[in-house]
């Protein structure tokens, strides 16, 4: 099976950066037996059309988890099911014209993950007018008519990074700060939830905010420049912290700290993702923590309400479902739970459920950090 899954990977890799690849799951060397099994859905058995549309490649989950993981989980469901890829490489618009070429080469269920969740509704509502439903992943599309939904509870997950960063600001003898708070991109709707949770908790244990950038694009590059400024406009020593909302903008940020000379090891920094680079920095104690969010329940639960609408119209999980509003319709939805990620606790959260393996994280100069850290196969 690892044979069968890495030939896959390797046939699409080429494609992610914005085009598409299509793969029929059952013409691997090897295919998973059965379906999904137990509870209300029990897996396809039939041949169906998926689309896959993820919306960047920037942040390195999309194309190292989600895509393989998605991937695992329609061959395991449903072996005989065709999948086609799309990556919007970060551009809205590509990702509009991406849904009708996948609507266009006969996609039966879209499973979309919007760079826009406003702009995506027009993918939505173009897919339902031809009768073809829309599992909306990991960001929730909004005013459309959405099938179904499986993310995180991502207010919570702003909650756990503001709590980490709270606990740490008291253990550095800087309890309310403050911090420089560079947050996600401003069309994407979890990075609205991560700035709720957080700035609900920073609130209640009165850290104060110096400064605060909403991030185009989630990029390093302009994370960078947000903390440029407020390093600028603060001074060196103007603040004890940064909030950052994920890995990539963690990077951008500590870059900034470096370059104008102040050590990160001692300016502690959140992240989310648990990307190989943020948890090797996590090692070096350049960053302070990041967000576990195990993608492979959550790819597999976009397959399972993916097939089950394809072949019965209607969602069926085996996890319950809950009602969110988008805007236009209630929507059947699972949110799942994230673990916060500290030096101590790397091995017990991503090695042992196999997010990243010891050989992607040790290698070369994080071989020692890793010993010291308890790090094994």
């Amino acid at each position: 099976m690892v044979c069968a899954l890495a030939l896959i990977a390797a046939v699409v890799a080429g494609c992610g950066g914005g085009g598409s690849s299509t793969e029929k799951t059952g013409e691997s060397e090897e295919t998973a037996e059965g379906g999904g099994g137990g509870g209300e859905s029990e897996g396809g058995g039939g041949s169906l059309k998926i689309a896959l549309l993820l919306p960047e490649n920037e942040t390195p989950r999309y194309e190292t988890n989600d895509k393989p993981s998605f991937y695992k989980a329609v061959e395991e469901q449903c072996p005989n099911c065709e999948v086609s890829y799309f990556n919007a490489g970060g551009d809205a618009e590509k990702q509009a014209s991406q849904g009708e070429a996948a609507l266009t080469q006969g996609a039966e269920v879209m499973v979309v993950d919007p760079m826009d969740s406003k702009a995506a509704a027009v993918i939505v509502e173009k897919a339902h007018a031809q009768e073809v439903p829309t599992v909306s992943y990991d960001r929730l599309i909004e005013n459309s008519e959405v099938a179904a939904y499986v993310s995180f509870d991502n207010e919570r997950v702003g909650e756990q990074q503001a709590e980490k960063l709270s606990e740490k600001l008291k253990e550095i003898g800087s309890p309310k700060g403050p911090i420089i708070k560079i947050n996600g991109d401003p069309a994407d709707p979890n990075a609205a939830l991560f700035k709720a949770g957080s700035n609900k908790v920073f609130e209640e244990e009165g850290v104060e905010i110096a400064k605060e950038y909403d991030t185009p694009g989630w990029t390093a590059e302009n994370a960078q420049k947000e903390a440029d400024q407020a390093i600028t406009a603060l001074g060196k020593e103007g603040f004890a912290a940064i909030y950052a909302a994920n890995d990539e903008t963690a990077g951008g940020a500590i870059a900034a700290m470096k370059g104008v000379g102040i050590n990160p090891e001692e300016r502690p920094v959140t992240g989310q993702d648990s990307t190989v680079a943020g948890l090797q920095r996590i090692l070096k104690g350049e960053q302070f923590m990041t967000i576990f969010k195990p993608i492979v329940p959550e790819a597999e639960i976009a397959a399972e309400m993916a097939i089950s609408l394809g072949e019965t119209g209607e969602v069926k999980t085996k996890k319950p479902t809950q009602m969110i509003e988008n805007g236009k319709t209630e929507v059947p939805s699972i949110l799942l739970t994230s673990t916060p990620v500290v030096k101590e606790n790397i091995q017990e959260t991503v090695i042992a459920e196999n997010f990243v393996t010891p050989e992607e994280l040790c290698e070369g100069a994080f071989a020692a950090a890793c010993k010291e850290a308890g790090i094994s196969g």
